[in-house]
Formats: structure tokens, C-alpha cells, sequence
């Protein structure tokens, strides 16, 4: 069938009015959407699925580099709170049943600001890991921590993963999350190393120094943004006006929210905010078709023109489509597809799907009734079957 919107974007140079675009379902025909503005759905570059505990674990205290912070956190409340639930032995395998319900909360704090794919960056777990999601937690990449520290939470060396990923895959690493001397050294180490190339793909890059960043652009690499993990952790911030100078493929990344913002619809609000002289149409390529690109994921991601396999349909609010999306909130959201699935809406257009409707959950925002795949409610209230309280995740809708 075809749905009918407002706008549909279906690439960041290509947005038609009264639009179409046809889509997998059961129903024939034309469903017009009224007040809605269509994009690809959204991707998420940078988030640490196990790391989704709340509130963050952060200070007044301000950090010279995030190796400092890693160490403070083992004993803020938070941290000490999600011990009661789950206890990182450092092994970093994700796979018992505590272990994927944790990951699943981050999953479902992702699918809730309209996310199809999110990378994960932890040790590659099992492909049964990946497959435990009702979305694409990306598994074709290598990584390291990061330089100073190495690989210390599983994998091979920087160097190993770099050449295990023959070029093909996204090699990532935390780089440059500071501003004192070791952060500041990690790029040229970086380089020295034989570490940057295409698929090279480097978080925070808050000591990346004008000339850097141009290097970066040249390569054809990836800088990995995330404005208030960064905020919080250090209070500095990457040299975006570099990066726009340079036209560097930038992308933004949640983290988690041990440190960072509450989903990425957040994350591109507080990103305009605070950042007027990016554009929400730079910051609409970030979390599509740059990330596509850096993750090097099929041409579905980031993009309308070759399928709707990966859509989100959101209220139209503000008449420029990108403003729109960048103040948009999840409630806002009335429907987002994955594979051409339906995975998160309002409940009055489930219908149009072949789908198992026990596949699904319903919940209310004020009078609307929505729908979500599987039961995040169920998660809840595992996590806190372990604890002598009771747990509430703000990503989450309350129930």
C-alpha cells in the first residue's frame, strides 16, 4: 500500500510534499497520514547497551579525561545501584538472561526516539546476542576501548581488530575523551599506529585539534559525537566548527545513560541547542546518512529512495522538517518499521500488518493509545524482582 504524509523525506537533498511511498502490508491502497512528516528511521552510532542505569553517574566534579571518570564511577550511587541487579565481573560477556534484560532495557530506550540500529560498543558477544533484539544492534565491527587503556574489557589489540577488519568493517574506538596531556597525544598515537583510515571511526574526539580534525576529513573518517555525555564527564566538547569547516562525517552517539542523555531524540535536541551554528539538517545526516555510511550499513539504512523498509513517521509540528525532527519527543512518534515490521506506533495503524498481534504490548501517552514490540513492562519487572525498590527508567514509558 502507500502511505500518504505532509513531507516525506526521503533523503536529506530530496523531500516532496503531499507524497507517497509505498510500503510492505496487508492492506491495498492509500493510507493518508494527516500532520506527518515521513524520514528514515533513526541510527544510533554510540551506546554501551549494559551502561542504560539511571539517573547518570556524574558529578559537579568535571574530569581531564574520561579514564578518571571510568575509576570514580565504581563507587557513585548509581553504579552501586545497578550492582544490586548486576554485577560486571569484567569478562564483558553479555549473553545470561540478566545480561541480555539489561542490554534490552538500552535496546528499548533506543526503539522509543525511533532508532532502528544502534552499535553497541562493548567485545563482540555471540551472533546469539545480537539476534536477541527486535532491532539491528549492529554486529559487523571491530573495536578497541581505547589507545591508553587497550582493549581491557575483551578483544584482541588495536592493531589485531584494525586488521581483522580488513577495511570492510567499522573499526571504533574511544579517542581524545579528555583535555589533559594523555587525551591530547591519542590521535598522533593513532596515526603512528596505522589506525586511521575509511572505516576508522573515533568517539568523543574532544582533544582533536583543528589540524586533526582535517587529517580525519581527508581519510574519509568518522567522528563520533556525544554532546552530553560530554558535558557531564568533562565539560568541553569536540571542535565541531572544525568539523563543519572540514565537512568531517560527524555522527552522534547517546552513550549510555550512566553518562549521557536520556535517548537520541534528546541528544539532537540538546546538540541544536546548545550548538546553534549546526544546522538540523547537519544533524539530521548525522543520525542518518552519515551513520549509514561510517557503520557501513545496507542502502535501506539512512535513506528513503531505494526502500521503506526502515521508516519513521513522526507529528508534524514546525513546517521545516528537520526543526521538526529535532524537537520532536517519542511520543510524537506514529509509527517506525523496521524490515518493513512495525515496531512502534500508535495502535490504530497496527492493523495495516500481517503481524502477531501477541508480538506486541499497547500503553498510553495521555489519550493515545501506542503500540511497541515485545514487553518492556516484562523487563521492568525482572530488574526489579532483584531489588528492594521499585526501579522507573525515564527512556521508558510508565506504567
Amino acid at each position: 500500500m502507500n502511505f500518504i504524509a505532509d513531507k516525506i523525506v526521503f533523503s536529506f537533498n530530496n523531500i516532496r510534499k503531499k507524497a507517497s511511498i509505498q510500503v510492505h502490508a496487508k492492506a491495498t491502497g492509500d493510507l493518508l497520514f494527516e500532520n506527518t512528516i515521513i524520514y528514515p528511521a533513526l541510527i544510533n552510532s554510540h551506546d554501551h547497551l549494559a551502561g542504560n542505569w539511571y539517573p547518570p553517574a556524574i558529578s559537579e566534579e568535571k574530569f581531564a579525561n574520561s579514564h578518571i571518570w571510568v575509576k570514580a564511577m565504581k563507587n557513585h550511587p548509581t553504579y552501586l545501584d545497578r550492582n544490586k541487579y548486576w554485577v560486571n565481573d569484567g569478562s564483558f560477556i553479555l549473553t545470561s538472561k540478566k545480561e541480555i534484560t539489561l542490554c534490552s532495557l538500552g535496546v528499548y530506550k533506543n526503539i522509543f526516539s525511533g532508532v532502528v540500529a544502534v552499535q553497541d560498543h562493548a567485545p563482540r558477544q555471540t551472533q546469539e546476542y545480537y539476534n536477541s533484539f527486535p532491532i539491528n544492534v549492529i554486529s559487523e565491527f571491530t573495536q578497541c576501548h581505547s589507545l591508553p587503556l587497550g582493549n581491557w574489557w575483551g578483544g584482541a589489540s588495536a592493531e589485531e581488530e584494525f586488521a581483522l577488519a580488513q577495511g570492510k568493517l567499522p573499526f571504533i574506538v574511544h579517542l581524545g575523551e579528555g583535555v589533559d596531556e594523555i587525551t591530547s597525544q591519542e590521535f598522533t598515537d593513532l596515526k603512528a599506529r596505522k589506525l586511521l583510515a575509511e572505516n576508522t571511526i573515533m568517539i568523543h574526539g574532544i582533544a582533536l585539534k583543528d589540524e586533526e580534525i582535517e587529517e580525519i576529513s581527508q581519510a574519509g573518517a568518522t567522528i563520533c559525537w556525544c554532546p552530553t555525555s560530554n558535558e557531564n564527564l568533562i565539560g568541553k566538547h569536540l571542535n565541531i566548527n572544525s568539523c563543519l569547516k572540514y565537512n568531517a562525517n560527524v555522527v552522534i552517539g547517546t552513550d549510555s545513560t550512566l553518562s549521557g542523555n536520556i535517548n537520541l531524540l534528546a541528544e539532537m535536541k540538546f546538540s541544536k541547542e546548545n550548538f546553534p551554528q549546526v544546522s538540523s539538517l547537519d544533524i539530521f545526516k548525522m543520525v542518518t546518512v552519515n551513520a549509514a555510511k561510517a557503520l557501513k550499513l545496507p542502502p535501506e539504512y539512512g535513506s528513503l529512495e531505494s526502500s521503506s523498509a526502515e521508516l519513521l513517521a513522526i507529528d508534524q509540528i514546525l513546517a521545516d522538517p528537520f526543526d521538526n525532527l529535532v524537537n520532536a519527543k517519542p511520543e510524537n512518534i506514529k509509527l517506525l518499521l523496521h524490515k518493513h515490521k512495525p515496531i512502534l506506533g500508535d495502535a490504530k495503524y497496527l492493523d495495516y500488518f500481517d503481524v502477531n498481534p501477541e508480538e506486541y504490548s499497547l500503553y498510553k501517552v495521555g489519550r493515545r493509545e501506542k503500540f511497541v514490540i515485545g514487553d518492556f513492562k516484562k523487563l521492568t519487572d525482572y530488574v526489579n524482582s532483584f531489588l528492594d525498590y521499585h526501579k522507573t527508567f525515564p527512556y521508558l514509558p510508565q506504567h
